[in-house]
Parts: structure tokens; sequence; C-alpha cells
């Protein structure tokens, strides 16, 4: 798997870039922060709760308001092993893949152990951000998945019969690759996606929901990206119900005001193609990103996977400013995210200068050993 050679970048393409960057990965935090203090009730619960319009603001999750879920914990590790894997292309060696898979791997540990090791020099500073090693309900499939050394494949997968959306939610970093051809994307964000949901209705969903996002982040319309989105799933064997599901979002947004009911329907039975096509739903009929976050997760279905996807495709598409500031505020993590952002944006636009033929940055590969 290669590369394209990256975009020219002038300052405002730069700036342009980087909030998108971080309103992408703010936008599936905040969206993670909004829906997992009600994530598994009903509508008519999270209403008994909260009150006749439901959740409109953050909520008590995990001791505390503004708290996320494992989906934004992995989410985190994927932009780690997408700058570490950049950084090893010095060496030769290019997997992209291995290095995202390792980047699990070290989520993994974070919940299995106390804290950070210090022991393990080759970690980076992601792995000794103290509040992530919280365990945050991950499912099985990521535990069993990431439980040992092997990575899964397309020819070897993980949880082979693994329907769940816990793969597209950690997908977004995979179309920040701006200087990336679209169809390589895809490729990227599936085999990642392998590595802990096997059945193809969860790995190319995350094909298509990075590819989205990647068309939002290099300036396209959300209607383009998607019909972008399906023309590359059109070539790959069992894309049927991520397509269709992916129709049925666009044909949604024709058929009147968006209701919890029209989102429930979309979600389905709650697995990957279902929540990808009502997280496009919201973030095409939303208003603004507030009222697209509360549609997504006020209905039936799995509500911190719906406004995580939501989230990041409204940051994708709009930039850090247009997400809730209040919600900004209260939000777990919020410095480690940013430092993240700017640094997935600063390796992809600058990376010669942080390590390349003409010397390294020592404080650089300390963040990002290339080992």
């Amino acid at each position: 798997m290669s590369a394209t050679a990256g975009a020219v970048w002038g300052r405002t393409e730069q700036q342009d870039f980087r909030s998108r960057v971080r309103g992408t990965l703010l936008g599936v935090a905040v969206g993670d922060a909004l829906g997992a203090p009600v994530d598994g009730l009903g509508l008519e619960e999270i209403r008994e709760q909260h009150g006749a319009e439901g959740i409109v603001d953050l909520g008590f999750g995990y001791g505390r308001r503004g708290a996320v879920s494992h989906l934004t914990q992995l989410t985190l590790f994927s932009v780690d092993g997408l700058i570490r894997a950049q950084v090893r292309r010095d060496t030769g060696a290019w997997h992209p893949p291995t290095d995202v898979h390792r980047a699990y791997l070290r989520w993994a540990a974070t919940q299995r152990d106390w804290g950070p090791d210090e022991r393990r020099k080759d970690d980076g500073w992601l792995a000794r951000e103290e509040w992530l090693y919280a365990r945050r309900d991950p499912t099985r499939a990521l535990l069993i998945g990431l439980g040992d050394e092997t990575m899964g494949t397309l020819e070897a997968p993980k949880n082979s019969t693994e329907l769940g959306p816990e793969a597209v939610a950690r997908s977004a970093p995979f179309g920040l690759l701006v200087g990336w051809e679209p169809q390589l994307v895809v490729q990227l964000a599936v085999e990642c996606a392998t590595q802990t949901h096997g059945h193809p209705i969860a790995y190319l969903s995350a094909g298509a929901y990075a590819v989205i996002v990647h068309g939002l982040a290099c300036g396209e319309s959300l209607d383009g990206a998607v019909q972008r989105a399906l023309a590359l799933l059109a070539v790959r064997p069992g894309h049927e119900p991520v397509s269709d599901a992916l129709q049925h979002a666009l044909g949604a947004v024709r058929q009147g005001m968006p209701t919890p009911a029209r989102v429930e329907e979309l979600a389905a039975d709650g697995s990957a193609d279902g929540l990808l096509a009502a997280a496009v739903y919201c973030a095409l009929v939303g208003e603004d990103v507030r009222h697209g976050l509360c549609l997504a997760v006020n209905h039936d279905g799995p509500s911190a996977a719906a406004a995580a996807l939501t989230g990041g495709l409204l940051g994708a598409l709009h930039g850090e400013t247009a997400l809730p500031p209040a919600w900004l505020a209260e939000l777990e993590g919020r410095p480690t995210i940013l430092e993240l952002a700017d640094d997935f944006a600063m390796e992809m636009t600058q990376g010669p200068a942080l390590h390349g033929p003409a010397g390294s940055s020592p404080g650089w590969l300390a963040r990002y050993p290339r080992a």
C-alpha cells in the first residue's frame, strides 16, 4: 500500500486542514460524550430521565460530565498509529495496518493495566496519558480481537461474525489522510477494521465512513462524499447491505422533518451499516452541529456510536469552530485530543521537517518512536 504525493501546503491550507482534523477528533469525542450516559436506553427512558426533548446537554457518565467511552479512546490510538506509520517510513518499513495494530495493542494494555508503564520506552506519549487507563465498557469483540499479538487481516479476520459499529467508530482518522487516493483510504480502513470486526458489513462500513470523512476533509459536500463512497464500495464483494443503508439514509432526507423514529429505522439493529446510515442522515438534516448530535442520541438505538459517527462527519465538514463550545469546555481529555490533532496535522503537512534525510527532531521521535 503506498500513499500518493501530498498536496502543496500553503499557510491557509494548513490552517484549514488543522481545523478539520481538530473538528473531526473533537466531534467524535463530543458526540461520544453526549451519547454515552444514555447508551442502551430506549427513547422513553431517555425522556423520563432528561425531559420531553430527551438529552440536549452533556449528562453524567462514568462519574463525571463529558466523559468519553472506548470509542474515543480507540479513535485516538488510530491517530497515534497513523503518525507512527509515517515516522517509521524513513526506515524503509511501510505497512500502516501493522502500525495501527500496534497502537490498538497499546490501547488494549490501558484496559488491563493500572496505569502507564514507564519501562516501555517505545510506547510514545499517548500511552502515558493516565486518563486513558479507564475501562469504558469496551465490547467483547474489541477485547478478544486485541487479546493477543496476532493481527487480523482481510484473509484471516478476527471475529468473522461481528457486525458491531466499534470498528467504524474508530475509523475517522483514516479519512484525514487527505494526500491519499480515496480507494487507498478505503483499503486501509477495511484492513484495520478486520483486526477486531471480521464481517464484511462491519469492515466495509468502516471503509465507507473513512472515505466519507476523507471527502469532507478535502472540502467536498457530504452528499458528494457519500456518492464517492458508494462508487468505491460497488466494486467490493459483500457491499450491498452497506450501500443499501447509505442509499436509505439519502432517501430519508427527502421524507420530511427528522424524527427519532426515522433515526431508529436507519440504525435498525445497531449493526455497523445501520449506525453509519443513521449518522449520515443526522449530519445531513441537522440544522447545526448541536441539533445533528441531539438527533443522533435521542432514539432507541446505540446513542454513543451514532453520535460519535455523526460528530466525526460534522467536525470534518465544518471544522472545530462549529462545535458547541460549552460542550467542549467540559469534554474529558480535550487537551490530549487537541495535542494529538495538532501533531497529526503537523506530521501530515510538515513531516519531512520533523524527521527525514536532513535530520530528525529528537523530541518528535520520543513522542512517536520508530520502534
